[in-house]
């Protein structure tokens, strides 16, 4: 295809920018609607009619940045985020924030006035180059194009330094001039035909762009030196550590070492022969936590303060496996070593240690069976049956029916609240895909990145998965502005379950609901009385109450339609 140019050169800039991001396989745009931003939007719209992009429109930028967020963590690409100047920009922090702590590939692309315009108390300007700090990977202010020669080979240059810089999030500022857009002649040339996502292909546009230098501005972070791999023999008091990121290559060395697993439920490891789930009750039991003498770590454990305790305590000689994340994870400075890899050599020939574990945790787990008396009479038994499925839902039920209902085609998406804990607590070893935001563990954003895997996740045809998001209700209020499609915007398979304690009911089993006094339900709990239902009839969500243990089985079937199903639980 070639474009013809026009008399905008900020949209000749644009243009040529999303040109090259799509020939070095970037796929997804989400964007905000402002004036300074206009040439972007109405190119990337343009792309998306060719088939080039896939954008996704939000009008509130929180929202689309986290949305962003899940869209690059389920394609495991970038994504570019666009915004208009201002305020705008900052709305973006939040999710830059958690994409730096967990590494995932933003490229924020920010539209601002030109040189001549800051520092005069312009409308809509402030220092925007910057605004992020160090959250960001690299940081190009560029100025305005004014339509000399060479600037769309600049531009082209622009994105592959973004592509080959985005380990996390980097910032595009680019100043735009009037005319902020103008109409442009698209050519399709003969037989064009959306190109596939690789890394190398052929230029689309090979006669425009070439590889001179842009007019930009970088801050880079410091190369990491040679990898390096630490040889492991198999020996008891090891025990192999899974956070958020670890990935199934923690499994696979727990059970080459014949060591106990302890996997959070977001860690992509939470499953095999040598997962413990009674991790907690564990470390703290006579003749299994004090008997430690080696921990393995993989990704970034958040979910208990038992594991940063075992990794300081004397005697305990840890190794942590390095993951792409802002900082190494370090419990009180007291990590002997730092590797980028593992290997295991020699077998495990000792199964005793690793079968205590194992064993103890299950029979932890068990509970007394509340199936229905197959040996009583049919009356009795209907009666049982019936008492069943009128159970009141409590937290723990909660945790496991939606862990029941999750399969590996689906997604699940779990909030920054009580309940992950709950699920990482009880639910058994299944090899699903987990999602939590854990790099800042905030409850922000959470419904909008549970909508950005479900979109990525359901892109593909004959995807019939469908995405489930676990949150807590001041969770849900914290990111309403999410529940909005706007229209022309795709609707994905997905559920929103909330679990209604009535408040932020994580601060009851921390010290300090023992301490705060009369102020605690006002500044800790913060209890709230809005209607999820209305909430969700608001903004053209199906609705469902599940209340007992039959309504939350039926409601976490799959439908079609984006649902919230609200589920009361008890405060204690």
């Amino acid at each position: 295809m070639t474009i013809r140019p026009t008399n905008s050169p900020a949209t000749n800039f644009s243009v040529a920018l999303l040109e090259e991001f799509v020939r070095l396989g970037v796929r997804d745009i989400v964007l905000s609607p402002g004036s300074r931003s206009q040439a972007i939007a109405l190119a990337a719209a343009e792309f998306e009619k060719h088939g080039l992009l896939r954008l996704r429109v939000r009008i509130d930028e929180r929202v689309g940045a986290f949305l962003a967020l899940g869209l690059a963590v389920e394609t495991q690409s970038p994504v570019l985020v666009v915004t208009t100047s201002g305020t705008a920009v900052a709305n973006l922090h939040p999710a830059v924030l958690e994409a730096h702590h967990s590494a995932v590939p933003l490229i924020i692309i920010s539209a601002d006035r030109p040189d001549s315009l800051r520092g005069i108390g312009s409308n809509q300007t402030t220092q925007q180059p910057g605004i992020f700090g160090t959250a960001v990977h690299q940081t190009w202010d560029v100025e305005a194009p004014t339509g000399a020669a060479g600037e769309m080979d600049a531009a082209a240059q622009l994105a592959r330094d973004a592509v080959a810089a985005v380990n996390g999030p980097v910032h595009l500022n680019l100043s735009f001039d009037e005319p902020l857009s103008a109409p442009f002649v698209w050519h399709p040339t003969e037989n064009e035909v959306a190109p596939e996502p690789a890394a190398h292909r052929e230029p689309v546009f090979p006669d425009l762009f070439s590889d001179l230098d842009p007019v930009v501005e970088n801050t880079t972070h410091q190369s990491p030196g040679a990898p390096t791999t630490l040889a492991l023999s198999p020996s008891p008091a090891t025990v192999v550590v899974a956070g958020t990121g670890a990935g199934p290559r923690a499994e696979q060395v727990a059970r080459e070492l014949g060591a106990p697993l302890i996997a959070e439920v977001s860690s992509g490891a939470h499953f095999g022969p040598n997962l413990v789930v009674a991790y907690r009750e564990l470390l703290n039991t006579a003749n299994f936590g004090d008997r430690v003498a080696r921990v393995i770590v993989f990704g970034h454990p958040t979910l208990s303060r038992e594991i940063p305790a075992l990794i300081q305590r004397r005697g305990v000689e840890t190794v942590v496996v390095r993951h792409p994340s802002a900082d190494d994870y370090n419990p009180g400075r007291c990590v002997r070593l730092f590797v980028d890899e593992v290997s295991v050599s020699g077998e495990a020939t000792d199964r005793a240690w690793l079968g205590r574990w194992v064993t103890t945790s299950r029979q932890l787990l068990e509970t007394e069976s509340i199936a229905p008396d197959i040996d009583a009479d049919a009356g009795t038994h209907a009666k049982s049956e019936l008492a069943i499925v009128r159970t009141p839902v409590d937290r723990r039920m909660l945790a496991e029916a939606v862990w029941r209902a999750t399969w590996p085609h689906d997604r699940l998406v779990l909030g920054a609240s009580r309940l992950i804990r709950e699920v990482d607590r009880v639910v058994p070893g299944k090899k699903i895909s987990v999602h939590a935001n854990r790099g800042l563990a905030g409850i922000d954003g959470t419904i909008s990145t549970g909508l950005g895997i479900a979109l990525a996740s359901q892109a593909e045809k004959g995807n019939e998965g469908v995405t489930r998001v676990l949150l807590g209700d001041l969770a849900i209020f914290h990111d309403v502005g999410a529940l909005m499609f706007g229209a022309g915007e795709p609707r994905p398979r997905i559920q929103v379950i909330v679990g209604n304690d009535g408040g932020g009911t994580i601060f009851d089993v921390l010290e300090v609901a023992s301490q705060a006094g009369e102020s605690f339900d006002r500044v800790l709990l913060t209890q709230q009385n809005a209607s999820i239902e209305a909430l969700a009839a608001a903004y053209g969500w199906r609705y469902v109450f599940a209340a007992t243990r039959g309504e939350l089985d039926q409601a976490l079937s799959a439908h079609p339609e984006p649902t919230i199903i609200e589920v009361p639980l008890t405060r204690q």
